[in-house]
């Protein structure tokens, strides 16, 4: 009898279930979009930021002893000591190995008048079981533009050069014993507008320097900064066994640098700190933004739905009247009215959440170019959501039943 009656007051009431309906299928599609792209935004912005360069360079330990006098930072060892370029491998084996998505060394070296960077271009990089992972500038400088050609790694008698030399494509120009072809001319470089740039091979033999390199650069896909980072960066040694080990086994991009550290001999990986706070602030400030929509989009919702039932129970209520007549108690009443509401709830949450992750994708590649990930855990949230906005907006309206009396109903004196 009682689903009978539900049945009955859902589908002869229809303008206002339906306003219901809408109010909390809006609202929630509106908060599961929300939510999908704040909870897959880090990763996006990260890919994004991973295309403007490395966050993480690799330099031989020596070079990170200083000294300080009179106010002074020097480095006696610096640019005296080198990496081994066999070693070059181990960067992409560390536990966050998914995770480094490209890297390069590096060897300036000076001729005449002439600087000269050798470098990786686009070589397999010799990852145990990964022996087709290949990197170098090309995947890690993607938005350098090339007009020519790259050379071949290994190269020695083609180079590519920065667009402020002023050198042409074809020009001829004498290194040491060498003679070189320009191939190609890169644009959108800053260090590297005056440079040529060659194969890490004719690099060492030129600087005599077989098999060594001076640094390497790393893009790495890593989680935005937080508080336990921030507490990690500051002091590593302070942090005790749980937070030291939910910090290793984080990718944050001062993890993997350590581990980095821990696992390429004679190295000090750093993080570069602007790419990984531009990541960070921009990731807060999105989440931020999205939460103050949610909240908004929450009160203006339950504020609707305190109006729908309201005016529900203003017309229902010589029904509520009758039925307190026949004995239902305050408990019945509330359980026919919330059951109706929740049971419209369910429904248009589900729709809602379903909504809401196409039009968080339509959002996301929009701004990205590509699309977000789905995560499932949007869903139970939604859905809680959407039962909330009825509790919120359910308080006031069912507060009321409480105050109509049955003779002043029926005899129409309220």
């Amino acid at each position: 009898m009682f689903f009978r009656i539900i049945k009955s007051s859902i589908f002869h009431s229809k303008d206002s279930k339906f306003l219901a309906f809408l109010t909390i299928f809006l609202s929630v599609g509106l908060i599961a979009c929300m939510l999908n792209i704040t909870l897959n935004i880090g990763d996006q912005v990260a890919k994004e930021l991973r295309s403007y360069g490395s966050n993480i360079i690799v330099l031989p330990r020596s070079q990170s002893l200083n000294i300080e006098i009179g106010g002074k930072n020097y480095s006696p060892l610096k640019n005296e000591d080198y990496l081994l370029e066999s070693d070059l491998h181990k960067i992409k084996e560390i536990f966050w190995r998914n995770n480094i998505t490209a890297f390069a060394p590096f060897l300036p070296v000076k001729v005449g008048s002439y600087e000269i960077l050798g470098t990786y271009f686009d070589k397999f990089a010799g990852v145990s079981d990964e022996s087709d992972f290949k990197s170098g500038v090309i995947s890690l400088y993607p938005f350098w533009v090339i007009e020519g050609k790259y050379p071949q790694d290994d190269s020695l008698d083609e180079v590519v050069v920065g667009d402020k030399t002023g050198f042409k494509i074809r020009d001829i120009k004498n290194l040491g014993s060498y003679k070189v072809k320009v191939s190609g001319i890169i644009h959108n470089s800053t260090d590297e507008a005056n440079k040529i740039i060659s194969s890490l091979k004719l690099a060492q033999i030129l600087a005599n320097k077989p098999n060594l390199i001076a640094l390497a650069k790393v893009s790495a896909m890593t989680i935005p900064e937080d508080d336990l980072s921030l507490k990690a960066r500051r002091n590593l040694d302070g942090l005790d066994a749980v937070a030291y080990d939910k910090w290793y086994c984080s990718a944050y991009v001062g993890s993997i640098a350590y581990q980095i550290t821990e696992d390429f001999p004679n190295a000090t990986a750093k993080a570069i700190l602007s790419v990984s706070e531009t990541q960070s602030g921009i990731t807060k400030k999105i989440q931020n933004l999205m939460a103050v929509v949610s909240v908004l989009s929450l009160l203006i919702s339950a504020i609707c739905i305190t109006s729908l039932l309201s005016s529900e129970i203003h017309k229902r209520k010589k029904e509520i009247g009758l039925l307190k007549a026949l004995g239902a108690s305050d408990f019945h009443i509330y359980a026919q009215f919330a059951t109706e509401i929740f049971a419209i709830c369910i429904v248009a949450s589900l729709v809602g959440v379903g909504v809401g992750f196409g039009l968080s994708f339509a959002i996301a590649y929009q701004i990205f170019g590509s699309l977000i990930g789905i995560s499932l855990m949007v869903i139970p949230l939604g859905v809680a959501f959407g039962v909330f906005i009825c509790i919120l907006g359910s308080i006031l309206p069912f507060r009321s039943v409480m105050r109509l009396l049955p003779a002043e109903v029926l005899y129409g004196r309220k």
